[in-house]
């Protein structure tokens, strides 16, 4: 998929996803929309405004988001970065107080399978 092509997909509200970021560029696709395949085990179907907490809490899972990788084109998030998250993690960083806000137009409709629309609601910008 290009950049220019637009998902044919779903958001949590069930209309049209909607575009997450593209500066950083983000999605397991890095097209700047938060949706999967099979082929992405870590489901970054949600689109959170990260804060410095949740940077914290995932970099002590294992998962330094705030780092650059330069292999990989990622240049590190900064508190305030919109970004595509693993639905699992973002869940784990809710059951620790830490969960970031979300925008749900941007969420894939899938990202109900972890966690509840009034949940979601709950963190929205």
């Amino acid at each position: 998929m290009n950049t220019f092509q637009k998902p044919k997909k779903l958001n949590v509200l069930n209309q049209p996803l909607v575009s997450c970021c593209q500066s950083p560029m983000t999605g397991f696709f890095r097209d700047g929309y938060c949706h999967t395949n099979d082929q992405d085990y870590g489901r970054h179907v949600i689109c959170a405004q990260v804060t410095e907490e949740f940077l914290a809490f995932t970099k002590k899972r294992g998962n330094d988001l705030s780092k650059p990788v330069p292999d990989y084109g990622f240049p590190g998030l900064n508190p305030g970065d919109r970004w595509c998250l693993c639905a699992v993690r973002w869940k784990e960083a809710l059951e620790n107080n830490c969960a970031p806000p979300v925008f749900l137009e941007s969420c894939e409709i899938t990202a109900l399978s972890v966690v509840s629309l009034e949940v979601l609601r709950k963190h929205q910008i």
